[in-house]
C-alpha cells in the first residue's frame, strides 16, 4: 500500500486561514502559526457580538422611541403599558421606523394607546 503525504491537505487548510487573515497587520496576515490565532480569535469575536447586535439595536429602538412619545408627553414604559392595554401588538423595531419616517402615523398609535389607559390621578404637594 502507498503511503499518504499530506503536504495537500495542509497546504489547504492553511490557504483557508490565511484567505481568513487577509487584511489582518503584521504577520498575523502571512505566518500560520499567528495567523491562526488571530482567525480563532476573530471568529470568538464575531460568534459574541452577532448575539450582542440584537442587544444593541433593541436598546437603540427603545432610546428612539423614548425620545418620540415623549414629545407626546408620556414615556417609554407607560407607552410600551399603554400598548399593552389596548391591544396593539407593533414590535420596537417597527415602531421605531414609525417614529422617524411616519410621525404622523406614529402619533395615532400614541393617541389609541393613550386613549386605552385611565388617566392618572393628580399628585398632592406635600
Amino acid at each position: 500500500m502507498a503511503r499518504v503525504k499530506r503536504g495537500v491537505t495542509s497546504h489547504a487548510k492553511h490557504k483557508k486561514v490565511l484567505k481568513a487573515a487577509k487584511g489582518y497587520y503584521g504577520r498575523r496576515k502571512n505566518t500560520i502559526r499567528i495567523a491562526k490565532q488571530a482567525v480563532e480569535k476573530g471568529m470568538q469575536y464575531a460568534y459574541r457580538d452577532r448575539k450582542n447586535k440584537k442587544r444593541t439595536f433593541r436598546a437603540l429602538w427603545i432610546q428612539r422611541l423614548n425620545a418620540a412619545v415623549r414629545e407626546h408627553g408620556l414615556t417609554y414604559s407607560r407607552f410600551i403599558n399603554a400598548l399593552a392595554v389596548s391591544g396593539i401588538v407593533v414590535d420596537r423595531k417597527a415602531l421605531s421606523e414609525l417614529a422617524i419616517h411616519e410621525p404622523a402615523a406614529f402619533a395615532a398609535v400614541v393617541e389609541k394607546a393613550k386613549a386605552a389607559i385611565p388617566a392618572q390621578p393628580e399628585k398632592k404637594a406635600a
